[in-house]
């Protein structure tokens, strides 16, 4: 972090092209003022943040899970790791598909995937549910860079830096919901169903937000 600090404290950034000295001199409150009424990027940075929520859910209550089945914190967090390790594969194989399929349409795609994944790990009551939990990470793989670039997309050259500046901290999500979803899970049961399963009914909002920018943003784009 440090050498990062250093980097952007020494050397020029480049200008954003478009924006010009107007542009960049132009008040922030013009820029916050059309980025709100910009719908498309508005429902973009709040997909964004149910995402992150979702991701954050997901790798965080993993351990929780697989310890409600007997299974030791140390192998648990195997799972964990070949979850992410699962994430990181799928983006290079969703790249590829992009090359083909509209990325709005597979961010549809994969957010029906991780509604459906999510589903069976909340309704799946054994090992086959923590399958279900570790594949969402397959789906999950295009979501945050995929939303960024389809939110930015129709923002002015002008409120581009600032538009992504929302984008990134659309994250805050993450630190929101997760405790949330733990104080579902010390509850210990929930209708006479495993609490921390139910609590996955938490991310699957998220995915279905996520779902629902993608089929909006693709149904905007044919008009």
């Amino acid at each position: 972090m440090l050498i990062v600090f250093l980097i952007v404290a020494l050397k020029k950034m480049p200008a954003i092209a478009g924006t010009g000295e107007q542009g960049a001199s132009a008040p922030a409150s013009h820029s916050l003022r059309r980025l709100w009424h910009n719908c498309h990027y508005r429902e973009g940075v709040l997909a964004q943040m149910f995402y992150v929520a979702a991701q954050i859910m997901v790798w965080t209550f993993i351990i929780q899970y697989a310890d409600r089945l007997g299974i030791n914190k140390a192998t648990a967090q195997n799972y964990n790791i070949f979850a992410m390790s699962l994430a990181l594969c799928g983006r290079f194989v969703a790249t590829g598909l992009m090359r083909r399929v509209n990325p709005r349409r597979l961010l549809m795609i994969f957010g029906i995937g991780a509604s459906l994944c999510t589903l069976g790990t909340i309704l799946i009551d054994g090992i086959a549910g923590l399958y279900c939990l570790v594949a969402i990470s397959a789906f999950m793989s295009l979501m945050f860079p995929t939303i960024y670039g389809i939110a930015l997309e129709d923002v002015d050259a002008q409120d581009t830096a600032l538009g992504a500046a929302f984008l990134v901290m659309a994250i805050v999500g993450g630190a929101l919901m997760p405790p949330l979803q733990g104080a579902v899970i010390d509850l210990g049961t929930i209708l006479n169903h495993p609490a921390v399963n139910v609590s996955f009914a938490l991310p699957l909002i998220c995915f279905l937000v996520v779902t629902r920018y993608g089929y909006i943003s693709l149904k905007t784009k044919r008009n």
